[in-house]
């Protein structure tokens, strides 16, 4: 089992990046038969979704679009309960299908405050596609259209999750190791 090191702490290997493009190309076979005739916007949350994102866009043979925006709620492992939006959408979403890529869903409070603003601008259809979902961490029930994996309530890190801004560029996901078991 690989171990990295991020700033002072110790990371095991948990998902290779084999599996990581296997289920993010079974989801765009979805999207592709989803949205076909349709020219989706895929809205992409930044910082995190950028690898996803990328990997997902290169998988649809659809017309489609994707943009970018920035929201933020962590500061280290934990997150600080405060949604900051730092980059907003400038494209216009009315009537228009879109879908909203984003890396990990854990508690929803983020997706739960930025939802109303989409909807607010009246999509013709709203659905959201992410990578990571920890249902036993989820406060804010949110509904989650597409997922690659569920994953145990663990902090992981790699595939453009971050840890106090290192970490993105590793090319697999890795989870915090946890002291022995006893």
């Amino acid at each position: 089992m690989s171990v990295i090191t991020v700033h002072d702490k110790s990371f095991v290997s948990y998902l290779p990046e084999s599996l990581i493009l296997e289920k993010i190309k079974a989801l765009a076979d979805e999207l592709n038969r989803d949205y076909a005739g349709k020219k989706p916007l895929f809205i992409a949350i930044l910082n995190g979704s950028f690898m996803f994102a990328s990997d997902l866009f290169k998988e649809l043979h659809i017309d489609a679009e994707i943009c970018f925006i920035k929201l933020a709620s962590y500061k280290g492992t934990k997150s600080t309960g405060h949604v900051i939006t730092a980059i907003g959408l400038d494209t216009d979403i009315t009537d228009r299908h879109v879908v909203i890529l984003e890396d990990i869903i854990d508690t929803g409070k983020t997706m739960n405050e930025f939802l109303p603003q989409i909807r607010n601008q009246q999509p013709a259809s709203l659905k959201i596609a992410v990578l990571l979902h920890k249902p036993d961490a989820t406060v804010f029930p949110i509904q989650i259209d597409y997922c690659c994996f569920s994953i145990p309530n663990k902090f992981v890190v790699g595939y453009g999750l971050d840890y106090d801004g290192l970490g993105r560029n590793i090319r697999e996901l890795y989870q915090l190791e946890t002291g022995p078991s006893v």
